[in-house]
């Protein structure tokens, strides 16, 4: 058994909190309601079905052309939206270190000023928190934590993610926690493709200059994770913006994910998984949380992983939408989807949200709440793995 440093410990408050983790290391060798969506189908050159041949050429997709990873017609008539039409091949060998490198934060989904308005409850805006750089290697610190890759239509792109616990197969869970613009545009767009996780990527956290020559297993000490299966609310599809609109307190989503090459579960090999809260109390009783994740929009790169630990306040964004938690934090676009963190009574660290919208000029982010439909789509995701 190895031990993970205490990855949160808020300033001013009593509990430090920590990780067990039991398993292996990064291999050596470099080794209104749920919207849950279809499997994804083959891999590289398999044979489509014809079930999903039908699908791709309804939405003006060819076939061969999605098999090879070719995609085009992006427009909202033809983008692949429902959450029954989400497909995912796996393409090996596609999310290479410079192509990772290169993969962009999704900016537009953050707010471009004040989005708080006046319903619902609505805190002071918090003083910002500078990031603080994760401690190296990151699988020792934050194993848990990751960088989710993706193609849009302006190109490759980027957010973070969280590897969560799986009820229905403890000890093996391959379930991911991201946000839902991670994965689906919203109302005016459908599914991204080429859907890949990457946990604890860039594992020494060195610089561009240095990872010219770094060594594969640097870059992704686990491997890569291609998503087989996705789930985002269906709030998020029908009412997400570019700045998160009404959408944005339900700006969630969760992926089962399969090693691209083969081999263990997720949990397995990272050692880690996070239990997940769906009935934190009230703001007021609530301490401090931390916020993970790679920023990648100015002045960051993507290529560090960095926190930011405050007690939370609360932001209203919609009326008659849940209130949201509302942190200070430097952090910029990429570190979306990158998880919350809170400690239970008796210190159990637990993911309780993931980062969503935040101010354009930096200095605090806000996550959604929570609660029973999160938890639904949580639930859902696990069951329909169960035992897999």
């Amino acid at each position: 058994m190895r031990s993970i440093r205490p990855l949160l410990a808020a300033t001013g408050m009593a509990a430090a909190l920590a990780l067990t983790a039991t398993g292996c290391g990064p291999e050596e060798d470099g080794a209104a309601g749920p919207a849950a969506s279809s499997p994804a189908a083959g891999q590289g050159g398999a044979e489509i079905p014809g079930d999903l041949a039908e699908t791709l050429k309804k939405h003006g997709v060819d076939p061969e052309k999605w098999k090879n990873g070719e995609w085009k017609n992006w427009d909202k008539d033809t983008w692949l939206r429902e959450a029954k039409d989400f497909v995912n091949p796996v393409i090996e060998g596609m999310w290479k270190p410079e192509r990772m490198k290169s993969a962009k934060s999704p900016t537009k989904t953050l707010a471009a000023g004040d989005i708080s308005g006046d319903q619902g409850v609505t805190d002071p805006e918090p003083r910002p928190v500078r990031a603080e750089a994760e401690k190296t290697p990151y699988h020792q610190n934050a194993a848990p934590v990751g960088k989710v890759f993706f193609d849009a239509p302006e190109g490759s792109m980027v957010c973070s993610a969280t590897v969560i616990k799986d009820p229905e197969n403890p000890g093996k869970s391959n379930l991911v926690w991201t946000a839902g613009h991670c994965v689906h545009a919203g109302q005016e767009g459908g599914w991204y493709r080429n859907l890949a996780f990457v946990p604890a990527y860039n594992d020494l956290g060195k610089s561009a200059a240095a990872l010219e020559n770094a060594r594969p297993q640097e870059i992704a000490p686990y491997g890569v994770y291609w998503a087989d299966w996705v789930s985002t609310s269906g709030e998020w599809i029908s009412d997400g913006g570019p700045t998160g609109g009404a959408g944005a307190a339900y700006d969630y989503a969760v992926m089962h994910v399969k090693p691209e090459n083969g081999g263990k579960s997720l949990e397995e090999t990272v050692g880690v998984a996070l239990d997940v809260d769906f009935n934190l109390p009230e703001a007021a009783n609530v301490e401090g949380m931390g916020a993970w994740g790679y920023p990648a929009a100015p002045p960051y790169d993507g290529l560090i992983m960095h926190k930011c630990v405050d007690r939370p306040g609360r932001l209203s964004v919609s009326p008659g939408t849940p209130t949201m938690w509302r942190i200070g934090c430097t952090m910029t676009g990429g570190s979306s989807g990158g998880g919350w963190f809170a400690t239970q009574p008796g210190g159990k660290l637990v993911l309780v949200s993931n980062t969503s919208i935040g101010p354009v000029t930096s200095g605090w982010l806000a996550g959604p709440r929570l609660g029973a439909g999160a938890e639904e789509i949580y639930t859902a995701m696990s069951d329909k793995f169960a035992g897999q």
